[in-house]
Formats: structure tokens, sequence, C-alpha cells
């Protein structure tokens, strides 16, 4: 592990083309494939796994992007649902889908298969996306496929949301990203970066779950533009601005210096990492780091601390720690719900379970320890789960860095959100219909932004669809596929 933290490289390990075909041939295509329903796209896992198989790659691509715009981003970003639901998952270890996913990628990036799709003619509609996450990437694909003209606007310094400054190079290389957005470029679509749309004054910050608008995710430097003055200027909108608020931690010492959210790290050392920035203003070199928060987000932080070179990194959890194996309450084909281990967990570290935070302690305005106890979990009358305190398990941790990373609360509800006054669902998410349309009309939605916090995978497959829909909108009817609907999840 010490080698691995020596560089921001990919941490992979090269897949042998024989074990790859292996894996494909232990897929049974089952006369149900269960991997379907496990995975919101639908890809068409059985087919080319047996493409895999029989050593039919350019095949196997085609049939792949049948169905996933960006393969080469789910294949070392997902959490594979669709391995969650193989049937040989029943008794053994299921087909590895996603490595075969990403080996059937980087092969038809290797061999020149990945060219622009362009349209047969234009429709002469024009198109606006905000946002350059996975969602609005790939509805700005689908959409300019269509003929449309596509313009997307970023208010960060570069294209590609979470992909380019939440996630880490060594979890994905930036030149995966931009590989993928010169195709996009070839294809038509604009990008309009450090443009953020939305004339709205800044949320009360005292109120929960809100955030200045132009906060960190915002290039310094970027202009803003109205909603209306879009809206003037293209025949359709789509928000695709993702779940942005994060949830913050309320208790005394909030305040001091070192307490940071997740974002607001990852991004200036994502940003070191491309020579946007020399060094990054948040450093845990040296520092003693509390990640708060168990999840990807999490796992982001700890194996950036590390190559930062912290002297110490602890992960807290308020849930218990998961089991190794499925309990008799969580069957297959249902999600497993096990103990998962990411590769910056690999490199070091310590995680702590079933506990909660209760005051951060400082001197001369800087953190210094983070005062935690042990919780247990208690089920009231109602059937309702709380986290109760455990009587004297209090103690400190040394904490010269403590990194929120508790997940999202939804989408900042200034800028367009605010100045097109688009109705909320009860979650705090832009409302959408079953065509993706708001409250606002010609106005759409997808991705996090209307789901919540979410997978990747579900971002794309959220794009594809609003990008069926919008087509429809502007011509009538579609050819283009829509995989699932708002709220599939959950009839899932």
């Amino acid at each position: 592990m010490p080698v691995r933290l020596r560089d921001w490289k990919e941490v992979y390990e090269p897949f042998d083309e024989e074990e790859t075909k292996r894996q494909g041939a232990r897929c049974m295509d089952c006369g149900i494939a269960f991997c379907h329903e496990g995975c919101p796209l639908g890809n068409l896992i059985p087919e080319w796994n047996d493409m895999v198989f029989r050593g039919d790659w350019a095949e196997a691509i085609e049939r792949l992007h049948a169905t996933n715009n960006f393969p080469e981003f789910t294949g070392r970003l997902c959490p594979a649902p669709c391995e969650g639901s193989c049937v040989l998952g029943i008794n053994q270890e299921p087909v590895a889908i996603e490595r075969i996913e990403y080996e059937i990628a980087e092969r038809a990036w290797d061999e020149g298969w990945v060219s622009p799709v362009r349209p047969v003619e234009k429709t002469g509609k024009r198109v606006a996306i905000v946002g350059s996450g996975p969602s609005g990437l790939a509805a700005a694909q689908q959409l300019a496929r269509a003929g449309h003209v596509v313009v997307v606007f970023e208010r960060a310094e570069r294209a590609g949301g979470l992909l380019r400054y939440g996630i880490p190079e060594f979890k994905m290389e930036k030149s995966v990203l931009d590989r993928r957005l010169e195709q996009l470029i070839d294809e038509g679509v604009e990008f309009r970066c450090k443009t953020a749309v939305g004339l709205i004054a800044t949320p009360d910050p005292h109120e929960p779950g809100q955030r200045d608008n132009v906060g960190a995710a915002t290039a310094p430097d970027a202009v803003t533009i109205s909603a209306d003055a879009v809206m003037a200027e293209f025949d359709a909108l789509v928000l695709a601005g993702g779940s942005t608020n994060p949830r913050d931690l309320g208790v005394p010492g909030r305040e001091l210096d070192g307490v940071h959210f997740a974002m607001d790290y990852l991004k200036p050392a994502n940003m070191v990492q491309s020579h946007e920035l020399s060094e990054p203003p948040i450093d845990a070199k040296g520092k003693h780091v509390i990640i708060i928060g168990g999840g990807d987000t999490g796992a982001d932080c700890l194996g950036t601390a590390h190559r930062q070179g912290a002297a110490s990194v602890t992960q807290l959890e308020i849930l218990p720690q998961p089991p190794e194996v499925r309990l008799v309450s969580n069957p297959w084909p249902t999600w497993p719900l096990v103990m998962r281990t990411a590769s910056a967990h690999e490199e070091g570290g310590q995680r702590l379970y079933e506990i909660s935070s209760s005051e951060i302690t400082g001197e001369g305005g800087q953190a210094r320890f983070l005062r935690i106890h042990q919780v247990h979990s208690v089920t009231g009358d109602d059937g309702r789960t709380t986290m109760e305190p455990v009587p004297g398990t209090e103690r400190d941790l040394p904490a010269d860095l403590i990194l929120l990373a508790m997940g999202f609360t939804g989408p900042e509800r200034g800028g367009v959100i605010g100045e097109l006054a688009l109705e909320l669902d009860e979650r705090g998410n832009v409302k959408a219909d079953p065509t993706w349309q708001t409250s606002h009309e010609g106005v759409f939605v997808c991705g996090d932004m209307t789901r919540g916090q979410s997978l990747i995978v579900w971002a794309i497959a959220e794009g594809r669809s609003a990008a069926s829909a919008v087509d429809a909108f502007l011509m009538g009817a579609s050819d283009l596929p829509a995989p699932i609907i708002p709220g599939q999840l959950a009839l899932r």
C-alpha cells in the first residue's frame, strides 16, 4: 500500500484478458436476467458477457453503448447493483460485471472504436443544459445526436461536475473524462464554463440545508446570467445541477478553523492534480484527520488525506458495522447490505461505527479535538429507529482537520430554482412529472437534482430519459431510448 500512496494514479491493476473471458463465461444467460433489474440503465449484460467470452470485443462495445453513454465512468465508479442481483450470487461470487464493462470500454478506446456520432440532419431546435455532471452529459449527448443544438452551462472552471472535482484521480484519472468530453464537442455540444444560471438572492444561511449559490463549487471569475435570458435563447432548458447542499454538523465548535465540508476539501485537491492550483488551501499533511460520514465521499476524503501525508485518519459512521455476508432479512436479489471496503480503506486509517459527535474543541480558534460517544439503535412503538447515546462512552479524538461527509440535503434553493420559482417535492428536490418536466413549462430536470443524492448509474439513466422527454416535447415524438421514469426507484 505505501507504493500506491506515492502518486495519484488510478489504483486498478490490469485484468488479464483470459480472466475477463472466464468471467464472461460464468454468466448463465439466465431466462430472467436479474442483473437487468439491478441496473437502472438496463444494460444488456448477458449479451456483452457472451461477446467478451467469444472475443467479439467490437460488438460488445456496440451493445454496451446502446444503453450506456459512458461505460468507462460506470466501470470505475458504479457500486455495481447488477452484481448484487446476479443469479450466481445466490451461493457464490457473482460475475465480475463491472470489471468486464471496464475492460470493454478501455479496449474500445485503445482500438479506436469510439468515434463521434453526428446527426444526419439538424432540427433547428436549441436546448440549454445546466450542469455538466453525468446526468447533464448524458442528456447533452443524446440530444445532440437527435439533431438539436445543445449548450451546457457549467459554473465551475471546467466541465465534468463531480466527475472532475469530486472524484479523486486515484479513482478516475481526468484524462478518462477529457477524452469523452472531446467526443461530445466533436458531436456538436458546446460547453460554456464559468457561467452560473439564475439571478436570485442568496438563501438565508441560517435556514437548514441552505448554502450560498456561489460557494466553492463556482469558479471565482464566473459570470451569472438569468434563467429568463437562457429561456429566451433556447427552446428547452434541462436542469442537471445535482444535489449540492451538504448536510452540516450542528455541534458546539463547528465554527472553528479546520472544519470543512467534504467538497470544499476535495475540489481544490483535485485542482492541484490538474495543475489549476499550485497547492491545496486545505491540506491534511501532518494532521490528525477526522472524516464524519462512512459513504463514498468519506472514502474519497480518506484516500486524498493519505496522499497528502496525514498523521492519522479516522472515519466515523453513526450506523452499525454491516455484516460480512447477507443476513436472512436481506436475501438475494435485494441490494446486499454487507461490509464494503473501498480502495482507500485498504490503504490505512481507522473506521469507527455507531459513533456520534457532540462537540469540537480547540485553541486559538483552531480545532484540536472532536468529542464523540457511542450510540445504539432503539426502535420506538411507532416502528421508527433512532440512535441513542450510550452513557459513559464519551471520549476525545485528536482532530486538526474535520471533514463533513454526511451526505447532501438536496439542490441549492437559490439560482435557477429560485428565479423560476420551481415547485419542490416533500424532500426538497425539484419536482418532476412523468415527462421529466418541472412546474415551469419547457424546463426539465434530471439526476440528483430531482432524485436526491444517488448513484452515477442513476444519473446517466435519468439524463438519457430526460433527453427523450425533451426531444418529444420539441418534436412531438422521440426515437431516443427512455430507460426509466421519475420515481421508478421506489418501484424497484
